[in-house]
């Protein structure tokens, strides 16, 4: 019997915030002597990215909670979208695919250059449903911002995902509409790490009140539904009060307005859209409209009602707060500081042993004995159950989403990290499997013999002289999801 609530339309979503809330007075503090005017940018705080996390570490965080809200393995498409890729000629999203465990054969396409890119590729999954197909679309930032500049306050770290086929939907299509224009508001050439912004004022008066409540006025016309309806209305905006002016341009109650994370988390670039869509269909009541727009070289308008089927359980993460500014300058490249002869290494790649290991690297595949069920990390041709010792019995098994324990753990101060001390222990997973790896997110003294662990994705090491970066899976306390408040 078909299940009355099975329908083409929105899944899933998800959002990720990096643990660390830079506090905003902190940073104030440091540019109070030149820059007096951010006094009114310097009040609560803004995720920043550990120095092991990217704009790829990030997008794998929000595909996993996608995938446990509305589990899809067998996802066929996957989007990420990102005006900061860490490769500019390599498949991101290839590296997110395989860390979820993406079929090989699913495909997958890296959008960049807009903050609505994300937006875009959304909204073309909804417009041409695929039979038997599973579509992720995810956006992920981590920007960097001139020291002292206004975006520096504002910005933050994060990323969110959305899933698009047929099942139990959280929100049906009901239109959309887009528009190009080349407005530039503001940009960042080829090569240069920081964006320039132009005029605020006409920013707002010429791109948002006109191009973006036009896009969104347009929208409500050809879905035949009034400005009075909408009953969440989700624009991102880095300035101030730009969104509840398009809502009173085009006849939106201000009540409608999504709220942001902006005291906690700060503005997300091209992942704020997503990120907003979620806290939307979290508040929303069966029924209800749904509107987001995203704004930037043109504007999109997506429109969507709310079905009856519940969101999964959003376990928010506080984050811990973080007063060092000179470490946030530090995990950002903005500033080198003197590591000492410990950190004079060659991180050379062996790219051949790379793909001859992918599987391990990627999805931390183990193997499982057939014969006498023991479990083992690296998979092996040899089972290394003394009892059994039987050969080419190894079924692989991926040790990313499995539970597991501190067995051991070691603080070292000798070895270089970039965020000392080096931490390091045994690990023992539920179900068998003993690994030594090393820890992230961890607080000095929080490590403990049987302290409940969670693997994440990160950045393993990096090959500064030719650019290059290593990922693998590290282990992080089990604090609750890591999900924006």
């Amino acid at each position: 019997m078909n299940d009355p609530e099975t329908a083409f339309g929105l899944l899933a979503t998800a959002r990720y915030a990096p643990r660390l809330r830079l506090e905003r007075s902190e940073v104030f503090a440091q540019h109070r002597w030149m820059a007096p005017g951010l006094k009114s940018l310097a009040k609560g705080q803004r995720a920043i990215a550990n120095w092991d996390e990217d704009a790829v570490t990030m997008a794998v965080e929000a595909g996993r909670a996608l995938l446990a809200a509305a589990p899809a393995r067998g996802a066929t498409e996957l989007t990420l979208a990102s005006t900061t890729l860490p490769f500019a000629d390599r498949l991101n999203a290839g590296i997110v695919a395989a860390a979820l465990g993406l079929a090989a054969t699913a495909v997958v396409r890296d959008v960049a250059s807009s903050a609505r890119a994300a937006l875009t590729e959304l909204i073309a999954c909804l417009r041409h449903p695929a039979p038997e197909t599973t579509r992720i679309v995810v956006a992920s930032e981590r920007r960097s911002a001139r020291p002292a500049s206004a975006q520096e306050l504002i910005f933050g770290d994060g990323a969110a995902a959305a899933g698009v086929g047929t099942g139990r939907a959280l929100a049906t299509f009901v239109t959309a509409h887009s528009v190009h224009a080349d407005l530039v508001d503001h940009f960042r050439q080829a090569g240069e790490a920081y964006d320039y912004g132009w005029e605020e004022r006409w920013v707002r008066d010429e791109g948002y009140l006109k191009i973006a409540a036009g896009a969104v006025l347009q929208c409500l016309a050809d879905a035949g539904v009034a400005a009075a309806d909408v009953a969440h209305f989700a624009l991102p905006a880095a300035l101030p009060k730009v969104n509840e002016a398009v809502a009173r341009r085009v006849g939106i109650a201000a009540a409608a307005l999504v709220p942001t994370a902006a005291a906690t988390i700060g503005e997300l670039g091209g992942a704020e859209p997503l990120a907003l869509l979620d806290t939307a269909l979290r508040a929303a009541a069966p029924g209800a409209l749904i509107l987001v727009a995203a704004f930037g070289s043109g504007c999109d308008v997506l429109l969507l009602k709310r079905s009856a089927v519940p969101c999964p359980g959003d376990v928010p993460d506080a984050g811990k707060p973080e007063t060092s500014y000179l470490k946030y300058l530090s995990f950002t490249g903005q500033i080198a500081l003197a590591w000492g002869m410990r950190a004079e290494m060659d991180n050379k790649p062996a790219l051949t042993a790379a793909w001859r290991d992918h599987a391990r690297t990627e999805r931390f595949e183990g193997g499982t004995c057939s014969r006498c069920g023991t479990v083992q990390f690296p998979l092996s041709r040899l089972c290394v159950n003394p009892e059994c010792k039987a050969q080419d019995t190894q079924q692989p098994v991926s040790f990313a989403d499995r539970p597991a324990r501190v067995l051991s753990h070691t603080s070292d101060f000798l070895a270089y990290t970039p965020a000392p001390p080096f931490q390091f222990g045994h690990i023992d997973f539920d179900g068998g499997g003993r690994v030594l790896m090393e820890f992230a997110d961890t607080d000095r003294d929080e490590l403990r013999v049987g302290l409940p662990l969670r693997m994440v994705y990160r950045i393993k090491d990096l090959d500064a002289a030719r650019g290059f970066r290593r990922y693998f899976w590290k282990a992080t306390p089990l604090r609750g999801a890591a999900l924006l408040s």
